[in-house]
């Protein structure tokens, strides 16, 4: 199911680790001691029912709530996958470079297997772990790091049949390889969420 995502993104994964660090490690909250046990104390908000609510405004705090719910789902599949996004944007500047040495297509050729077999054993299992959904963010994400569509990437690298093939089993599951990333359209959502993991240093690069 995953088979075209794993693939692209083994090919660029490395092993750059992401520390969490920042104000969204911790959460303080107030608390009441009794003997030997912890309480968590917060005081909450007083609800006053004084009739049944009309029928719009049940369906109007319905979706509200669906639409938290849902953005709740986009900002955790975001944070997941946000370190693949860059460490992919990093290696593929290093493989281009390194590339660009070799003039030897033979040589090319035997870089491109070494680095896809290195990265498969690093990686496979992390990412065969993700969801529908979070394969969807992540290639988003990796057009937005790289500045260029998956599809265009795997064309690049893996010829244009290979590329056609990947695009045609990402359909299959309502992935698209040859989207770009719209930060004021359609991904303004994903773009916030990113916003704030930059600006909170949320994500620390080891070396």
């Amino acid at each position: 199911m995953k088979k075209y995502l794993i693939f692209f993104l083994l090919f660029f994964m490395t092993n750059m680790i992401y520390a969490q660090r920042g104000p969204n490690d911790t959460i303080r909250v107030g608390t009441l001691i009794v003997g030997t046990d912890t309480f968590i104390h917060k005081w909450l908000n007083e609800v006053l029912i004084i009739a049944k609510a009309p029928k719009w405004i049940v369906k109007k705090l319905r979706k509200d709530r669906e639409n938290r719910e849902a953005y709740s789902r986009l900002r955790y599949n975001v944070y997941l996958v946000y370190p693949y996004a860059v460490s992919a944007s990093f290696i593929l500047k290093d493989v281009d470079s390194f590339l660009n040495s070799l003039h030897s297509k033979v040589a090319k050729q035997q870089f491109k297997r070494l680095k896809e077999d290195e990265l498969n054993r690093k990686f496979k299992n992390e990412l065969e772990n993700l969801s529908i959904s979070q394969g969807q963010v992540l290639v988003k994400l990796i057009a937005r790091q790289t500045g260029r569509p998956c599809y265009a990437i795997i064309k690049e690298l893996k010829g244009g049949l290979n590329a056609h093939i990947f695009q045609a089993m990402a359909l299959l599951f309502d992935n698209n390889l040859r989207n770009n990333y719209d930060p004021l359209g359609d991904d303004a959502a994903i773009e916030q969420i990113v916003q704030e993991i930059e600006s909170s240093g949320h994500f620390e690069q080891i070396k």
